[in-house]
């Protein structure tokens, strides 16, 4: 998130409330040891004019998983969830919007066993534009691999958008920001390519696109998406291991991410990608994935959530 974010209204434990007054408790345990989940997701204006949830439910779906993963029971049902998310849209006039549901510990206790804290639940809808920028989206950006690698299946389970695991993206993250680039590739544990700082990858190679298997990388939604859109596209798609100097002689890479939407790479550890621009194949999965999200692709009108 970036700073000046605001809004009218917040959605906290089943009521709206004021913006400002959204507040918790300095000893909030999440605030403290980083046991929490989240989603990130985005509303679109649509073609005819209304404003539509982009995968409503399978957001939600994998929220309740996050929170299964770690052990908390959220005090709503999933159906009450996307009703928030609708409701929140609708109290702060977002006809787009990107929207945060939290998951967190309250206070009570503290130490590591949050005992019977609370499991809290908040959605925040606030304007946002593209995360990597306008100029990205159709230039592509630099990217540097990290330092930093990605967790350990056995150290941290990745299916689940725990706050806690992004102490690491944003280390990777500053990191590549610091040496001038815009984002940061991860390796895992075994050297492996694995998803950028907040984002899935693919790699475009000889008319296929590649992409890292699901074993140590979060299943991303508009990944899923992405894929199912090549595929209709007679691209093919394979899930297989990805080495580091693969990266560096594709003929395009791209980024998939709900916040980053699908954003080229042009160059990574200053090696030029392909022309060193945004290739046809990403260009092709853009305009398709723009298409769903807008509504012009009524075969996919089921990924639509209207306000």
């Amino acid at each position: 998130m970036s700073a000046g974010v605001t809004g009218e209204k917040i959605w906290l434990d089943g009521d709206l409330v004021d913006w400002d007054e959204a507040r918790v408790h300095i000893l909030t345990h999440t605030l403290h040891y980083g046991l929490g989940v989240f989603e990130g997701i985005r509303s679109y204006r649509t073609a005819d004019g209304r404003s539509a949830v982009f995968r409503l439910q399978e957001h939600v779906r994998r929220l309740f998983e996050s929170a299964h993963i770690n052990l908390m029971e959220i005090p709503f049902s999933r159906e009450v969830v996307c009703d928030a998310v609708l409701e929140t849209l609708r109290a702060n006039h977002l006809d787009e919007g990107y929207i945060r549901p939290l998951v967190f510990v309250g206070d009570g206790a503290m130490g590591l066993n949050p005992a019977d804290n609370p499991i809290r639940l908040g959605v925040i809808a606030y304007a946002w534009g593209k995360y990597l920028g306008e100029e990205g989206m159709e230039r592509g950006i630099r990217a540097k691999i990290s330092s930093y690698q990605r967790h350990h299946v056995n150290a941290k389970m990745t299916k689940g958008k725990t706050c806690g695991d992004y102490v690491n993206s944003i280390l990777a993250k500053r990191e590549a920001l610091l040496d001038g680039y815009d984002e940061a590739i991860m390796l895992d544990t075994q050297g492996l390519v694995a998803e950028a700082s907040g984002e899935n990858l693919f790699v475009v190679r000889d008319g296929g696109i590649l992409t890292p298997p699901l074993a140590n990388v979060l299943d991303g939604i508009t990944r899923a998406t992405v894929m199912e859109l090549a595929v209709g596209q007679g691209i093919p798609v394979v899930e297989r291991s990805i080495t580091r100097d693969e990266l560096y002689v594709a003929d395009e890479i791209f980024l998939t991410g709900t916040a980053a939407e699908v954003t080229p790479i042009r160059e990574v550890d200053r090696r030029s990608i392909g022309s060193g621009t945004r290739g046809p194949a990403t260009k092709a999965l853009q305009e398709a994935f723009f298409d769903v999200v807008h509504g012009r692709d009524a075969k996919r009108s089921d990924w639509l959530s209207y306000l």
